[in-house]
C-alpha cells in the first residue's frame, strides 16, 4: 500500500476467518474391517483400566455350571462310558473286519459328545470375540464423532422412569457427547419377578441434559402401544392427560402434573410439537428434572449405521429448540419457603421478593438500578410439578385374573358339573 493510501479504504477484499464446521456424521468405524488383534488388545486395555469387568467371574460361572451338570448327569455319563468300554471289549474279542467295525461303533457316542463340546466351545469363543469387536467398533465410532464410549455402568441412577424399576439394572455400550450439551445413547436392562416368573426387560434410551429443571412431562407414543395400552413400565393418572392442538394427539398422549397445563402449552409450542411428530413419533419421551429421555424397546447403541443416523437426526432436530425451554420459570417457587423450594439457591427467592417490593430501596444499596423485569423465580420446579401421579394398571390385572380364575375353575371341574347339571335338567 502506498503512503498516500493510508487513510483510504483498501480495495483488497477483507480477510475472512472461516468458522469451524461441526464434525460430520461418520459411520465408517461400524462397518470397516477390524485390524487383526485390535479388538482383543482394546478389550485387555478396558479390563486393565477397570472400565470392563475381567473375565474371571465368567470363568467361575462356567466352572460352577460344569460341576453342577456333572453332578446331575454324572450317573448317565458313567453308564455311557461303561457301555462304550464294554462295546470295545466285545469288539476286540471278535476277529477280522467285524472287530474293527465294532470298535468304531463303540467310539461313535464319544465322537458325538466330543463334537457337541467342540461346537459349544467354538460358539463361546466366537461370542467373546464378537463382544470385543463390538466394543472396539463402538469406541472408534464414538471417537470419530467427537464422543466417548463407556462399556457398562451398573445402576446408572438417572431420574427417568425406567431406571428405578426392577433389579439387576445396568446400562451397556454408552456413547456420550458433551457439546453443545451432554447427550448419552445407551442400552438398558433390568429384571422383574423371580424364579419362573422372572422377566428381563430391554430398552434403548437417549438422555439429554437440559438447561433448567422442568415439570415432569411424559409423551407416550401411540404407535408402540399394545392391546393393553402403553408399553411404558409406569401408568399415569388419566386426569393428568392434556390434549394439544392439531394432530399431536394422534401421535402422543401427553401427561403433565395437575395445574401445570399452561406450562406444558408454553413448552410445547406448535413448532416444537411439529419436531416431535416429524422426528420422534416412534419414541416415548420423558422430561424429568433437568433431563429429557427418549425410550424404545430396542437397542439404540448398535452396529447398524442406519439406527445411529436416525438417532442423531432426532437429537439434532430437537437440540435447537431447547433454548426456549431454558427461559421457563415456575412462578410457584416464589410463594414457597427456601426449605420447600429445593432447587432454589439459598437467599435467592427472598432477595428477589424484597427487590420487587421496594425498587428504590434496592437501588440505594447497589451502584446501579436493577432491571425489575428480570426478577423472575430462579430455575427449578415446585414440589407438585416434579413427578406425575402414578396409577395401578387395572386392565391387565383384571384380564390376567379372569384367565387364572377360568383355569382354576376348569381344573376343579366346576364347568363340567355345570354343563352336566344343565344337560340333565
Amino acid at each position: 500500500m502506498r503512503a498516500g493510501d493510508a487513510g483510504r479504504p483498501s480495495s483488497v477484499n477483507p480477510v475472512t476467518i472461516p468458522t469451524p464446521t461441526p464434525p460430520t456424521f461418520d459411520a465408517r468405524p461400524l462397518v470397516e474391517p477390524v485390524p487383526s488383534g485390535a479388538a482383543r488388545a482394546f478389550a485387555q486395555e478396558l479390563k486393565r483400566t477397570g472400565r470392563l469387568p475381567s473375565g474371571s467371574a465368567t470363568v467361575v460361572v462356567f466352572v460352577v455350571v460344569g460341576v453342577a451338570i456333572l453332578f446331575v448327569f454324572g450317573s448317565v455319563a458313567l453308564t455311557l462310558i461303561t457301555a462304550v468300554f464294554g462295546a470295545i471289549a466285545a469288539a476286540m474279542a471278535g476277529t477280522g473286519e467285524a472287530a474293527g467295525w465294532g470298535v468304531l461303533a463303540a467310539f461313535l457316542p464319544l465322537l458325538f459328545i466330543g463334537g457337541i463340546v467342540t461346537v459349544v466351545v467354538l460358539v463361546a469363543v466366537r461370542m467373546v470375540r464378537g463382544g470385543d469387536e463390538r466394543r472396539y467398533r463402538l469406541d472408534r465410532f464414538a471417537r470419530a464423532n467427537g464422543m466417548s464410549y463407556v462399556p457398562r455402568i451398573d445402576d446408572p441412577g438417572l431420574p427417568g422412569m425406567i431406571f428405578s424399576v426392577g433389579s439387576s439394572r445396568h446400562a451397556t455400550d454408552l456413547v456420550r457427547g458433551d457439546r453443545p450439551r451432554f447427550v448419552e445413547f445407551g442400552n438398558y436392562e433390568y429384571t422383574t419377578g423371580s424364579g419362573k416368573n422372572k422377566t428381563t426387560h430391554n430398552w434403548g434410551y437417549v438422555a439429554v441434559k437440559l438447561d433448567v429443571p422442568l415439570p415432569n412431562i411424559v409423551l407416550d407414543a401411540t404407535s408402540n402401544n399394545s392391546l393393553f395400552g402403553s408399553n411404558l413400565p409406569t401408568s399415569f393418572d388419566k386426569d393428568q392427560r392434556l390434549s394439544l392442538e392439531g394432530d399431536f394427539d394422534r401421535y402422543f398422549d401427553l401427561y403433565c402434573p395437575a395445574g401445570y397445563e399452561p406450562d406444558a402449552l408454553y413448552l410445547f409450542t406448535p413448532d416444537i410439537m411439529a419436531r416431535f411428530i416429524d422426528h420422534a413419533a416412534a419414541l416415548d419421551v420423558e422430561i424429568v428434572d433437568d433431563w429429557l429421555f427418549l425410550y424404545a424397546r430396542r437397542e439404540f447403541s448398535t452396529l447398524d449405521p442406519a439406527t445411529w443416523a436416525w438417532l442423531f437426526s432426532v437429537v439434532g432436530a430437537l437440540l435447537d429448540k431447547f433454548a426456549q425451554w431454558a427461559r421457563w420459570r415456575d412462578d410457584r417457587l416464589a410463594a414457597l419457603p427456601p426449605s420447600l423450594a429445593g432447587a432454589v439457591p439459598q437467599g435467592t427467592a427472598s432477595a428477589g421478593a424484597e427487590a420487587v417490593a421496594g425498587g428504590a430501596a434496592a437501588a440505594s444499596t447497589v451502584p446501579f438500578a436493577p432491571p425489575l423485569d428480570a426478577l423472575r423465580p430462579p430455575p427449578g420446579v415446585a414440589p407438585q410439578g416434579r413427578r406425575l401421579q402414578q396409577r395401578v394398571p387395572w386392565l391387565p390385572i383384571i384380564v390376567i385374573g379372569a384367565f387364572a380364575l377360568f383355569w382354576i375353575l376348569s381344573q376343579a371341574g366346576v364347568f363340567g358339573a355345570l354343563l352336566s347339571g344343565l344337560s340333565g335338567g
